[in-house]
């Protein structure tokens, strides 16, 4: 279940499913990447707070491309190209930045990882390949990872072409109620086709929880590319690993 919480007296929003992870999504007030003339103080004045919430110097972030490019946290790296996917087990802080597409955020006990799964992503597989990169190269058991998809357009307001369409459903066996056509347009799911592709690489269906919330119809809250003519404001996923 999601639900919304303080940090340095800034609204956040986490899921109960990771109540073991040290995690949030920011919401507007908790605001850290933009290019906005206006939000840059604030953005970078709560990156400044959160690094002394959690302790470490930084907070990492890839450079996104809408790729399916999954790369392992290494605090010596400072920069990550083309990286659409992070996977983190050692201690540090690493953040991905949303206004519309998919946040997840992975976590078996002792890995984490966070992955930007926008249309092409999750037409590129990038939760699956998550989850085998994990497997792979941490030995997580497929058993024990947990999957949070966080505030993203949903079905509600995600209209698109048939050809995008087809490249969606293509990643999934079981596409029953994945889309919908309203007025002879589509309107597809993306929460669910990534939450579909989770399942059918072998997560269980208890350990994935789907945040409720649309950043178009709840644009109050969270920031929306499409309904802000492409604002380059965005909210993020955050992880703070720290080894015991």
């Amino acid at each position: 279940m999601f639900y919304f919480d303080k940090i340095c007296n800034k609204k956040v929003m986490k899921s109960s499913l990771l109540n073991d992870l040290n995690h949030f999504f920011t919401t507007r007030e908790s605001i850290i990447k933009t290019k906005e003339p206006d939000m840059l103080k604030i953005a970078d004045s709560n990156r400044r707070d959160f690094c002394k919430y959690f302790g470490v110097d930084a907070i990492t972030s890839p450079k996104q491309t809408h790729s399916a490019n999954i790369m392992v946290f290494d605090k010596n790296v400072s920069e990550y190209p083309d990286t659409d996917g992070l996977i983190i087990d050692t201690e540090g802080a690493i953040a991905l930045n949303f206004a519309d597409c998919t946040p997840l955020i992975f976590f078996d006990g002792e890995t984490a990882a966070i992955s930007h799964a926008g249309w092409r992503g999750t037409a590129a597989n990038i939760a699956q390949k998550t989850v085998i990169k994990m497997i792979n190269e941490f030995s997580s058991n497929i058993r024990n990872i947990k999957c949070a998809i966080g505030p993203a357009i949903s079905e509600c307001c995600f209209n698109i072409k048939q050809d995008v369409l087809d490249k969606l459903l293509s990643t999934i066996e079981n596409k029953e109620n994945t889309f919908k056509i309203v007025d002879n347009e589509i309107y597809a799911n993306l929460k669910e086709i990534n939450r579909r592709q989770l399942i059918e690489i072998g997560i269980n269906p208890e350990n994935i929880d789907i945040c409720p919330y649309c950043t178009v119809c709840q644009n109050d809250t969270f920031f929306s590319y499409r309904k802000e003519n492409g604002t380059t404001n965005r909210h993020s996923a955050i992880v703070d690993l720290y080894k015991k």
